[in-house]
């Protein structure tokens, strides 16, 4: 099985039409990364299916294009903290919370940098974390405007679906 440029053209469009935020698909010693993000990377083929490609091959490594999902929003925070004492410096910041129940990564793979920090600035479609859920990774965009300064969820914790997973000064 040899895929084609048209092939590769229908499984892109199934990707953008589904939920998914990643597909990764191996077939003959060719390996499809697709991912929907903030167009921050790109799609990356492994160092085995060069030759492959080389020889003549007519599959592309490519990246689905970014669709916003809109089920993933930001809310303003109650303007309490945990122990219920209110601050003003507290009722100005925004909340990013979790879209989905899953593991949360702040980094887009073991031993990386984070995709964002305290002190980082994020605008709507940048991504901010990934949720796993069932072996499918799902990218979180920010959906807000501002300066994170506060990082609420740890790396690899699990996460429920409307978490607090950072603070965010508008």
């Amino acid at each position: 099985m040899s895929f084609t440029h048209d092939d590769v053209q229908r499984i892109i469009q199934l990707l953008d039409a589904s939920h998914f935020d990643e597909l990764h698909l191996e077939a003959d010693g060719i390996k499809l990364d697709l991912r929907r993000n903030s167009g921050a990377s790109t799609a990356m083929s492994d160092a085995s299916t060069m030759p492959s490609m080389r020889q003549g091959s007519s599959a592309k490594s490519v990246s689905a294009p970014q669709s916003p999902n809109p089920e993933k929003t930001a809310a303003p925070s109650s303007g309490a903290d945990e122990s219920g004492a209110s601050s003003s410096g507290q009722a100005a910041l925004l909340e990013i919370k979790a879209p989905m129940l899953g593991t949360f990564y702040r980094a887009p793979k073991p031993g990386a940098d984070p995709f964002i920090a305290e002190g980082s600035k994020v605008e709507p479609e940048t991504v901010v974390g990934i949720i796993e859920v069932m072996k499918l990774m799902n990218s979180v965009p920010a959906n807000i405007t501002g300066e994170v300064v506060e990082v609420v969820a740890q790396d690899g914790e699990l996460v429920e679906y409307d978490q607090v997973l950072f603070r965010v000064r508008p």
